[in-house]
C-alpha cells in the first residue's frame, strides 16, 4: 500500500506518483551490494596499511547514506533546476580541479585529489555528470536557434575538461568524457562527414595518448602481452573467479582479497566473484543493464530533446563505467582504475554517481502525466534560466 494517494499535491506526493520507481529501486539495490561487498573485501586492504580492519567499511557507511539523500534531493527538480545545478557543479568542480593541479594531493603519480579534513575530494568525478547536462542543453539551443553557438561552447567545454584531465593525469575518465560526448553528439543529429571527422579525431587522441604517457603504453602493452610485464592485479582477479564457481566460496571466505592491493575499489568485481559466484556476479550485471536499459525505454518517449540528450549522456556514463570496471577486471580490455559505480570504495565516486542517477530520475520523471496548472508548470520550466 504507497504511502502516497494519488490526490496529494505536496512536493514529495507529486514526486512518489511521477519519479521512476523502478530504477530507485534499482540503484538502492545496487547500493546495497555496494555495502556487502565494502564489508567483505575492505579488511584486508585496511590492515595492510596499519589501519583497523572495518576503517574503509564505516567510511563508505557514511558515503552511502550521503550519496542516497544526494539522488533523491536531486530528482525532485525540475528540467530547469537540474540545467542550473549542473552550472553551478560543473564551475565549482573545474576550479577546484585547477587547485588540485597546483594544491592537491599526489597518489600513483597523479594529482586528482584535494584534502578536506580526514576526506580526500576528487573533483573530477563531479565534472562528468555536469558536463553532460550542459552539453545536452547547449546542443539542444542550437538545434531551435542556429544562430546560437551552442555547438562552439559544447566544444569549448569539452576541449577544457579534456585538458584537465590528461593535465592530472586521468586518461580513462577522459575517455569517458568522449564518449559521453560522442553519444549525445551522434543523438543530437550531426552530418555523417563531421561525426566520422570527430571520430577520427577521438581515435587520433587514443593513439596519442598511448605515445604520450607512459602509464597508459605500460597498460596496453601488458594487456596485449601478458607474458612481458607482471599484470598481478588481473592474474589474482581472475583467480578469484575461478575460485568462487557457480555459486561461491561463502561470505568472508574469499582469499584473494587479502593479495589485491585494490580488492575494495577498482577489483571489488572479483571479490564478488570469489565470495558469491557467477550467479550472483550476473545479478550485478542485470542491474547495471536494467538502469540503463529502463532510462532510455523512457526517455525515448519523451519529445522534450534536453531531456533526450541529457539522460542519454548520464547513462552512457553510468553504463560505460561499469563496462571499463568489469571488463579490466575479466582481462577484457587494459586495466583502468576506474570504480564500479555506488560499489566500489570511495566517496568522491559514489556522491558523484548518485548525483548523475538523481538527475536521470529527476528528468525522466512523468511530467506529462501530471494534471491542470502543475503540468503546465514542469512545462514553462523547460525553459532556458530566465
Amino acid at each position: 500500500m504507497s504511502t502516497f494517494a494519488r490526490t496529494d499535491t505536496s512536493l514529495l506526493g507529486r514526486w512518489w506518483w511521477t519519479v521512476d520507481r523502478w530504477t530507485l529501486a534499482a540503484m538502492v539495490a545496487i547500493a546495497a551490494v555496494g555495502a556487502v561487498l565494502t564489508m567483505a573485501a575492505s579488511p584486508p586492504a585496511a590492515e595492510r596499511i596499519g589501519l583497523e580492519a572495518f576503517h574503509f567499511a564505516r567510511r563508505q557507511f557514511v558515503f552511502l547514506p550521503v550519496a542516497l539523500a544526494v539522488m533523491f534531493g536531486t530528482s525532485l527538480l525540475a528540467p530547469r533546476g537540474v540545467r542550473r545545478l549542473a552550472v553551478f557543479g560543473c564551475a565549482a568542480a573545474l576550479g577546484l580541479m585547477v587547485v588540485a593541479l597546483f594544491a592537491g594531493e599526489e597518489i600513483n603519480g597523479a594529482t586528482r585529489w584535494i584534502r578536506l579534513g580526514g576526506f580526500s575530494l576528487q573533483p573530477s568525478e563531479f565534472v562528468k555528470p555536469s558536463f553532460a547536462v550542459i552539453a545536452a542543453w547547449m546542443l539542444t539551443e542550437r538545434r531551435l536557434d542556429e544562430r546560437f553557438p551552442g555547438y562552439r561552447i559544447a566544444a569549448g567545454l569539452f576541449a577544457l575538461v579534456v585538458g584537465l584531465l590528461l593535465m592530472q593525469p586521468d586518461v580513462g575518465m577522459a575517455v569517458v568524457v568522449a564518449g559521453v560526448w560522442g553519444v549525445q553528439l551522434f543523438l543530437v543529429g550531426l552530418s555523417m562527414t563531421l561525426v566520422v571527422g570527430i571520430a577520427v579525431v577521438f581515435l587520433g587522441g587514443g593513439v596519442g595518448a598511448y605515445f604520450a604517457f607512459d602509464h597508459v603504453q605500460a597498460r596496453i602493452d601488458r594487456f596485449l602481452d601478458p607474458l612481458a610485464a607482471d599484470g598481478y592485479q588481473v592474474t589474482q582477479a581472475l583467480q578469484a573467479f575461478r575460485n568462487g564457481g557457480l555459486f561461491g566460496r561463502g561470505p568472508g571466505e574469499g582469499r584473494i582479497k587479502e593479495m589485491l592491493p585494490d580488492a575494495h575499489a577498482d577489483f571489488i568485481f572479483a571479490v564478488a566473484g570469489e565470495e558469491f559466484g557467477l550467479i550472483a556476479c550476473l545479478v550485478v550485471v542485470g542491474l547495471f543493464a536494467f538502469v540503463v536499459l529502463r532510462g532510455f525505454s523512457r526517455v525515448l518517449r519523451d519529445n522534450d530533446l534536453f531531456v533526450l540528450l541529457a539522460v542519454a549522456g548520464l547513462l552512457a556514463q553510468f553504463g560505460l563505467q561499469a563496462i571499463i570496471n568489469m571488463a579490466s577486471t575479466i582481462h577484457l580490455m587494459p586495466p583502468k582504475g576506474m570504480t564500479l559505480p555506488l560499489i566500489s570504495y570511495g566517496g568522491s565516486s559514489t556522491v558523484a554517481m548518485a548525483f548523475a542517477m538523481g538527475m536521470v530520475l529527476a528528468l525522466t520523471r512523468q511530467r506529462a502525466s501530471m494534471q491542470g496548472h502543475e503540468f503546465m508548470q514542469v512545462r514553462a520550466h523547460r525553459g532556458a534560466f530566465g
